[in-house]
């Protein structure tokens, strides 16, 4: 998959932010920063749907890695399109892919890594079978292979 073909609809699950004016810089474009924010909007609604749950009780989401690249500036006034895919399902891991759009346009891209943890003792727990299978069906193709 080429980066550069990616198009909202190529991804599994969708949502929006609106950019508010206090996500720019000075030079006038919404903040690198914040480009975080709207990722992590995209996430929660994988990580934490009510309608779909794959938390375990007892356990947490933690980062343990986050790739951005940026591609293009995105500005104030209007909404950023978020696209989230499952691209690897681990043991105790989730490797999501998604990408910001404004105006039809790909701004950026992101690879994050997501470990579910033991809220206790802090190590990897497992997912559960109903997780597995939830997130397999928000799969998609894996841009890195």
């Amino acid at each position: 998959m080429d980066a550069s073909s990616l198009q909202i609809d190529g991804f599994p699950l969708s949502t929006f932010d609106k950019i508010r004016y206090s996500d720019t810089d000075r030079q006038g474009h919404v903040n690198n920063a914040v480009f975080a924010n709207f990722l992590e909007t995209g996430r929660v609604e994988v990580l934490y749907n009510p309608q779909f749950p794959i938390l375990t009780t007892g356990a947490s989401f933690v980062i343990a890695s986050l790739n951005l690249a940026f591609l293009k500036e995105i500005t104030w006034p209007g909404t950023v399109e978020i696209g989230t895919g499952i691209v690897k399902t681990g043991n105790s891991s989730i490797r999501i892919y998604q990408g910001l759009f404004q105006q039809n346009q790909l701004a950026a891209t992101a690879e994050t890594v997501i470990v579910q943890v033991n809220a206790q003792t802090g190590k990897g727990e497992p997912l559960t079978d109903l997780a597995k299978d939830t997130l397999k069906g928000w799969q998609m193709p894996n841009p890195f292979t």
